[in-house]
């Protein structure tokens, strides 16, 4: 297989001012000698017009004689070649590419909706032009494969019902997430000789008809911990409130009594709404 070669051209200018020489000055001889063998000086200039190229900052020209690779010129500036040289014209700048929203089911089965934002440019010219059919419809659809597999190597989320746990999720892992996309579409473009600079994902959410019911889930996931922590403070709270009653000898406490006083304290420290006081001028079983 080939590679890229570089080459740099003949200086532009010094073939410019030869074409102006040949041009006009065959224009002038003829008038004044009206000779027609000047018109071969004419006919020169307009074969060596097509040679002339222009290559700006960070882009560059592949060149191909009769169909064979001749060389691709980099360095910007203004050059000479070969006037039957076939010039393909590839921008070597940093191109930003956002994928569309696919639909695909994650490591659970789960269906999402997933984009990614990539930015890549090209890095060798040759694998570019030839190696590939259309190297920037070549990154949008390998981008799209590479997102289609990471979806589905990790969990959108982990919840506390899972029989397992995931290290690595799409929503939390985001950098981890990132690089291993990045892999992923670099092996896949290096065909094309395409060089990834940045991929991360740029829009995550689970799919329409699986949203609701996913809110809600991740809600009632929240709202029992809460309740975890909760029950775990208010045990210790009851715990020291007894230690202190016996160590200070406020007050007697039997079973009975420590049983429903635990119970009154619990109540009140779990309960989601202010607790409201009674009087109680009896005893406990009255």
């Amino acid at each position: 297989m080939k590679e890229e070669k570089i080459i740099v051209p003949a200086n532009g200018y010094l073939i410019l001012f030869l074409f102006l020489l040949l041009f006009f000055g065959g224009i002038v001889q003829i008038i004044l000698t009206e000779s027609g063998w000047y018109g071969f000086a004419i006919f020169t200039a307009i074969i060596i017009a097509p040679g002339f190229i222009m290559v700006q900052p960070n882009n560059s020209r592949v060149l191909l004689l009769f169909g064979k690779y001749a060389g691709t010129v980099k360095k910007n500036g203004f050059y000479w070649v070969n006037p039957f040289y076939t010039k393909k014209k590839i921008s070597l700048r940093a191109s930003n590419f956002d994928s569309e929203r696919l639909k695909v089911n994650d490591k659970l089965g789960n269906p999402v909706m997933i984009s990614t934002i990539l930015v890549w440019r090209v890095l060798d010219t040759y694998k570019a032009a030839f190696d590939v059919d259309n190297y920037e419809n070549f990154v949008r659809v390998q981008t799209d494969a590479a997102v289609r597999k990471l979806a589905s190597m990790y969990p959108y989320d982990n919840f506390a019902d899972e029989g397992h746990v995931e290290d690595i999720t799409l929503r939390s892992s985001v950098n981890e997430v990132s690089e291993t996309l990045e892999k992923e579409i670099e092996e896949r473009l290096s065909i094309a000789g395409i060089e990834v600079l940045e991929a991360r994902i740029g829009y995550l959410a689970y799919a329409q008809e699986i949203a609701n019911a996913m809110l809600k889930r991740q809600q009632a996931t929240a709202i029992v911990a809460a309740r975890h922590k909760i029950v775990e403070g208010a045990v210790s709270m009851v715990e020291m409130a007894l230690e202190e009653l016996g160590k200070k000898n406020i007050v007697e406490l039997d079973e009975e009594r420590k049983a429903a006083m635990v119970s009154n304290l619990m109540v009140i420290l779990c309960g989601d709404k202010d607790a409201s006081p009674v009087l109680n001028t009896g005893t406990l079983n009255h």
